[in-house]
């Protein structure tokens, strides 16, 4: 919910408003522009790649369905054939996919709470009950068979799926969930409930397959430890999402209290405010969704929202009038098709998590949603055991590149050839890797790799 005062005798409909940049202030992740050895090479990591080959995948995407996120919804819609195309397009063509679709609308009831809270608003943006609870959402299309996509590769190379049309149509269909919802976006917590033994999404989430989460959202988490957030306390401020930054996030300048977050200026260093009294807490989530797993470095977090920086309080004047209020300033701004302004808010705690998984995607939703989702399925497509590298490199080639299990220390591997030992080569093959920048991980082994090995690929860039 932009910042849209709920007046609450004179009830007003929420409007939602809306960030790339990685966090400042990390949850518990090294940086992965960290240096990698002694020579002190700043470095990115441009392939994480499993040994054992997976290719089920279940993506789960999160999308905003408040009054001011229409526009990036369509995006996302018209922008997906993208992600299928590069999918399609690696040997072995798609991988055997569930893809569903749950909204940021979980009403008045916080996580802790035994029952909803007291209903706000009227009309969108309004609140009320459980909202759309975490359950996945098909919009009533004939397309597809039951609340979730499935299109699954037979041993044969066939392939069973539950809609009719193209795969890109049944997804657009699913993805059109509108823009009426609760005007305080839940999204880390809807993506909890979905996947949390939610009975309603039985047989969505498969337990050996790699997991995806994809957040589509112009503005940040508001997921609620109460509904007292959304209460009539004067000391909460006007009935606006800007309760959500002022109490779920903290800046280490110029923002290190609810009462600096709530006043004019520039804020930096920002982060989640993990011990709120309102929101919850962003890590619980991070240890949730890697817990789902037998292996946490197979879940994929992807978020196209708002940019984390720069993060500022305003005053702005409500919808319809009356005496300006903090507000956040919007990172990001694009104009449409329409020829209207979209904005987004600075993401600060969605961007956070996102950085906490190894495979992850950080972009603003105020870009071209095609490119993001270009990079998504080049992310999933190593998940899933692709050695193609993920983006482009400095050449000559200057890597580091380790063998990683998950209870051993990390193994460096040598540059081939090396008598003798595990080592390495990076290649250009357009013929497995159709997509930018076409260089390939090729590793020679004398040794069995153990199953749970990931090959990790940090190597400087352009």
């Amino acid at each position: 919910m932009r910042a849209v005062a709920l007046q609450l005798a004179l009830v007003s409909s929420l409007v939602a408003a809306c960030g790339d940049d990685a966090p400042n202030k990390p949850l518990d992740a090294t940086p992965i522009d960290a240096p990698a050895d002694a020579d002190m090479a700043v470095r990115v990591e441009v392939l994480s790649v499993p040994a054992t080959v997976n290719k089920d995948v279940d993506v789960l995407f999160m999308v905003d369905d408040s009054p001011s996120t229409l526009d990036k919804t369509t995006n996302l819609r018209t922008s997906f054939p993208a992600f299928v195309n590069v999918l399609a397009g690696v040997p072995g063509g798609l991988p055997s996919l569930h893809i569903g679709v749950v909204t940021s609308d979980l009403g008045t009831k916080g996580a802790s709470d035994a029952a909803p809270g007291p209903s706000i608003g009227a009309g969108p943006g309004a609140c009320a009950g459980q909202g759309k609870a975490g359950n996945l959402q098909t919009q009533g299309t004939t397309l597809v068979t039951g609340n979730f996509i499935s299109d699954i590769q037979n041993t044969d190379g066939s392939r069973t799926t539950n809609y009719t049309g193209t795969l890109s149509n049944a997804f657009s269909a699913i993805a059109a969930v509108g823009a009426a919802g609760c005007g305080f976006e839940q999204s880390l917590e809807a993506v909890k409930r979905a996947l949390d033994s939610n009975p309603s999404n039985a047989g969505f989430l498969r337990p050996a397959a790699n997991l995806v989460v994809v957040m589509l959202s112009d503005e940040d988490d508001c997921s609620m430890s109460h509904s007292s957030l959304m209460g009539t306390d004067p000391l909460l401020g006007p009935l606006q999402s800007f309760r959500c930054t002022r109490f779920g996030v903290t800046c280490d300048v110029g923002g290190t209290t609810s009462d600096e977050m709530n006043a004019v200026g520039d804020k930096s260093s920002c982060h989640s405010n993990e011990t709120s009294a309102y929101l919850t807490r962003a890590g619980d989530y991070v240890t949730f969704l890697k817990g789902l797993k037998a292996d946490p470095r197979s879940v994929m977090f992807a978020a196209l929202v708002g940019p984390a920086a720069p993060v500022k309080t305003e005053l702005r004047t409500p919808p319809g009038g009356g005496t300006a209020v903090p507000a956040l300033f919007h990172s990001c701004s694009y104009t449409d098709a329409m020829n209207q302004v979209e904005v987004a808010d600075p993401a600060v705690r969605i961007s956070e998590v996102a950085n906490q998984f190894q495979h992850h995607v950080v972009q603003s939703v105020c870009s071209d949603l095609s490119q993001g989702l270009v990079t998504l399925a080049q992310q999933l497509d190593s998940l899933q055991g692709s050695r193609c590298l993920t983006q482009p490199i400095a050449l000559p080639e200057n890597c580091i590149v380790t063998d990683q299990t998950l209870t051993g220390a990390p193994v460096k591997l040598a540059r081939c050839p090396a008598a003798g030992a595990d080592c390495y080569t990076i290649a250009t093959n357009a013929t497995d890797c159709p997509t930018a920048p076409q260089l390939e991980l090729q590793l020679t082994r004398v040794t069995v790799p153990a199953a749970d090995t990931v090959t990790t690929v940090s190597c400087t860039v352009p």
